[in-house]
C-alpha cells in the first residue's frame, strides 16, 4: 500500500509580518525622535526660547516622531492598522523613555510615564488606522 503526501498537512509557521512591521516602525519613530529632540535642543541653547515651550514642544516631537514610524513602518501592510500603530506607540514610549532616562542619568517611573504611554498607543493607533485606510484607498 503507498501513502501519498499531502502537501497541505504540515504548514510551516512564520514569523508574523505585522510584528516586522511593528518594530520597524518603532525604531523608525525612535530614530526621528533622537534628530528632533537634538535639533530642539540646539535651539534652545543658541536663542532665547522661553522654557514654558520646551514640554508643548517635546509632545508634538513625539506625535511627530509615532507619526512618521507608524507611516513607515506600515508601508507595506493593509491590514490591523489599529493594533499595529497601538504597538508601535507604544513599544516606542517605552524605548524612547529607557533612551532618554540613560542619557539624563535619571529614571523617574510616575504617573507622567503612564500618560506618555496612553498618549503613545492612541497616536499611534489613530495614525495606523488612517495610514492603512489611506493606503487601501489608493491601491
Amino acid at each position: 500500500m503507498k501513502v501519498k503526501a499531502n502537501k497541505n498537512a504540515v504548514k510551516t509557521r512564520t514569523t508574523s509580518p505585522i510584528m516586522k512591521y511593528v518594530f520597524k516602525g518603532s525604531l523608525i519613530a525612535l530614530c526621528i525622535s533622537l534628530i528632533l529632540v537634538l535639533v530642539f535642543a540646539f535651539l534652545l541653547k543658541f536663542t532665547n526660547i522661553s522654557d514654558s515651550i520646551i514640554l508643548p514642544v517635546n509632545q508634538v516631537i513625539k506625535g511627530v516622531s509615532i507619526f512618521l514610524g507608524v507611516f513607515i513602518g506600515l508601508k507595506n501592510s493593509k491590514e490591523l492598522g489599529l493594533v499595529s500603530g497601538l504597538l508601535i506607540g507604544f513599544i516606542y514610549t517605552i524605548l524612547a523613555f529607557l533612551i532618554f532616562s540613560i542619557l539624563s542619568a535619571s529614571f523617574s517611573l510616575d504617573v507622567t510615564l503612564l500618560t506618555d504611554i496612553v498618549f503613545g498607543a492612541v497616536i499611534g493607533a489613530i495614525c495606523g488606522i488612517i495610514c492603512v485606510n489611506i493606503k487601501k484607498s489608493t491601491n
